[in-house]
């Protein structure tokens, strides 16, 4: 009766455990394919887009002097809100590619993803006073290109939120912690209040008015993606115009 008992229990634990592959299978099927149509919708409205701002350009350059300021104004607003929408296109065609492309793990040195990262956001730091410091970052394991552009958005973040301040101070560094390292761009910008801190990595998601600080709301949904491919964890800790620090695990790093 024992061992009949136990024939019984594993098989309701096979079973569990079946039903819980096909819904991981079915998950990640449906994740594919809304990723593919992602992908798809985005890359069609380019041709469109070019179009309405080439259009509106014409009608500005060539027209304008025949035309009342105020069909100026909506002209305007036509280009600006069309370019911005190509931009909202353009970080969904990186997200979407981001969350598709496959991952060439190797040994990485982040110190030389930092220093490309800041040689790539030379022209956010120019005619500005800025301080930038990296401390020890240990060499890490996983996918050089990803991991670059996880530094490339969190910098540029930094760069953007701290534009008021003079001088902007900008940190890169990592510190051991419950047997893990934890890297961190720590920045004295105008930072959030930690209340929202919730919608920080969600797509779309903005804590500051587009009018105050440009931007899509995709850069740290990037960021989440790319660290949460590499099985580790990222959050942010800020206080409202103190400035804000950003941390994340790699899963499998180097000893």
């Amino acid at each position: 009766m024992e061992l009949l008992a136990r024939v019984r229990s594993l098989l309701k634990v096979k079973a569990y455990n079946d039903l819980i592959s096909n819904y991981r299978k079915e998950l990640e099927a449906a994740n594919k394919e809304l990723e593919a149509f992602t992908y798809t919708v985005s890359h069609d409205l380019h041709a469109p887009l070019r179009a309405v701002v080439g259009f509106t350009r014409i009608l500005l350059d060539e027209h304008a002097p025949h035309l009342p300021p105020e069909v100026q104004r909506y002209l305007n607003l036509v280009r600006s809100n069309t370019l911005q929408m190509g931009r909202l296109v353009d970080d969904l065609l990186a997200f979407s590619r981001f969350s598709r492309q496959a991952m060439i793990k190797s040994q990485v040195n982040p110190a030389a993803l930092v220093r490309e990262a800041l040689n790539l956001l030379r022209s956010e730091q120019e005619g500005r006073n800025v301080k930038i410091t990296v401390g020890d970052l240990p060499v890490c394991q996983g996918d050089r290109a990803l991991l670059k552009q996880v530094f490339v958005n969190l910098l540029s973040n930094a760069l953007k939120f701290t534009r008021k301040r003079d001088p902007a101070v900008i940190e890169v560094g990592c510190i051991r912690k419950d047997g893990e390292n934890v890297f961190f761009v720590r920045d004295n910008g105008v930072g959030f209040d930690m209340r929202y801190v919730g919608k920080l990595f969600g797509v779309f998601q903005r804590l500051h008015r587009s009018e105050d600080y440009e931007g899509t709301g995709l850069g740290l949904a990037i960021v989440q993606r790319i660290v949460h491919r590499h099985g580790g964890r990222v959050w942010a800790e800020a206080v409202l115009d103190k400035g804000a620090t950003f941390n994340f695990t790699l899963k499998g790093e180097s000893p």
